[in-house]
């Protein structure tokens, strides 16, 4: 089925040539919407939804909720740019479970199978699953039926909860576009049609298969889009897909590095890092730590040296199958394990209220990924620490990173057990 969109009325996202920063594009758009709500009462949602976001804990929407909800909600296709760790995916969830008809009668009047309503794309399969729970917990008494399909794990599993019936389905883009190719995920009463993340989706090279899943849905599905920066290939996304689209902006400036404190430990030499983590172990585990290194053979390097150690670490890459990713997930939530050892592929996928600590092993190797990282620790204004161990070589990168976010990373002091 053809999707054609009418672009009349759609005014360009943003000019994207070049501009002064070396060639790159930059990466911004302009808001063009400007309605506050300070408070979830003043967006009336359903009963049922208001209960289940206090229940999850929220209390006073984040920046990127107080813009960005209640347009979702009007139905305009909407573009948030905003990092993660601001409030994006419960911004969208509220969305969907006020916009869904959890039970649409059939043509008799009797209530029928449960229609997928909302498509939600993610980049990685831990981000669909946060997503997934995130749903589940905001709509906890809205009985929501919502689906993850991802990679790695049974396509049949899938296919017999869609038969089922679910209201909403969260996914990555290989696994989605091969249900509606089998005719197994049924579109026709899809209405929203999200893209999470979507930079890091089209650098993950996803971009074919979102183009050919979006093809497929209703033309009148409404498209939200949220992303941390905007490159040429995402606006290119706007355009094609996006009537008129709300556009929201939240700056840098707004972002949750305010209440995490952030250190740095000179470490001076590579192979000092892990007698310094072992010096700091007994302060990590009074809470839970998040550890990052850059590349998959240096977490098992560091897991195998910590554990020879005779310290307790849990460590997670994509190199792992995704029974033991799930496990290791698991056991990080519940607190059975309480210092986890990863690479970047978590820095978007994991949303554990407790951990009060991020160890940047290695400095991030481009400064986006920073505020992923340790956006991880303190979000909502939770308190949180982020310790960045540094080489000699790292001190250019580290003021890098304390310039483009506009903040001050300090040296580590005597007492941090104190600050978690």
């Amino acid at each position: 089925m053809s999707n054609e969109r009418s672009t009349e009325s759609s005014e360009p996202v943003q000019d994207p040539r070049p501009g002064g920063n070396g060639g790159e594009v930059d990466g911004g758009i302009e808001s063009n919407w400007d309605t506050i709500y300070e408070s979830f009462d003043d967006m009336n949602v359903k009963e049922n939804l208001l209960r289940g976001i206090y229940a999850y804990g929220f209390e006073k929407p984040s920046a990127i909720q107080q813009r960005a909800i209640v347009p979702c909600i009007k139905g305009h296709d909407v573009i948030a740019q905003a990092q993660s760790g601001t409030g994006k995916t419960a911004t969208f969830s509220i969305a969907i479970l006020e916009q869904l008809d959890c039970n649409l009668p059939d043509d008799t009047g009797r209530e029928r199978k449960v229609a997928t309503q909302a498509l939600v794309l993610a980049p990685t399969r831990e981000l669909a699953q946060q997503i997934q729970k995130n749903v589940l917990a905001l709509g906890d008494y809205m009985a929501v039926k919502c689906h993850a399909c991802i990679g790695g794990t049974s396509v049949r599993d899938d296919m017999l909860k869609l038969e089922k019936g679910v209201n909403v389905v969260v996914g990555t883009p290989g696994r989605v576009f091969d249900l509606i190719e089998r005719k197994k995920l049924d579109v026709n009463e899809i209405k929203m049609f999200v893209l999470d993340e979507a930079d890091e989706m089209l650098s993950r090279g996803f971009k074919d298969q979102i183009y050919e899943i979006f093809k497929r849905l209703p033309p009148m599905v409404q498209v939200i889009l949220l992303s941390a920066t905007m490159p040429t290939d995402v606006l290119e996304v706007t355009t094609k897909f996006m009537r008129d689209p709300i556009k929201i902006l939240v700056k840098k400036e707004e972002l949750t590095l305010e209440g995490i404190k952030q250190f740095y430990i000179d470490v001076n030499k590579e192979e000092w890092k892990l007698e310094t983590l072992c010096d700091l172990y007994d302060t990590l585990s009074i809470t839970q730590a998040v550890i990052f290194l850059n590349t998959r053979r240096k977490v098992d390097w560091l897991t195998e040296k910590m554990t020879s150690k005779d310290f307790t670490v849990s460590s997670m890459h994509g190199d792992m199958d995704q029974k033991e990713r799930d496990l290791i997930m698991r056991e990080f939530r519940t607190g059975s394990s309480r210092v986890l050892i990863t690479t970047d592929l978590l820095s978007r996928g994991i949303d554990v209220q407790q951990v009060s600590l991020v160890i940047n092993y290695d400095l991030p190797t481009n400064r986006e990924s920073y505020i992923h990282r340790i956006g991880r620790s303190g979000r909502f204004g939770r308190k949180g620490v982020a310790i960045n161990f540094t080489t000699a070589d790292d001190a250019r990168l580290l003021r890098d990173i304390e310039q483009f976010y506009n903040t001050t990373i300090d040296e580590m002091p005597m007492n941090v057990a104190d600050l978690i």
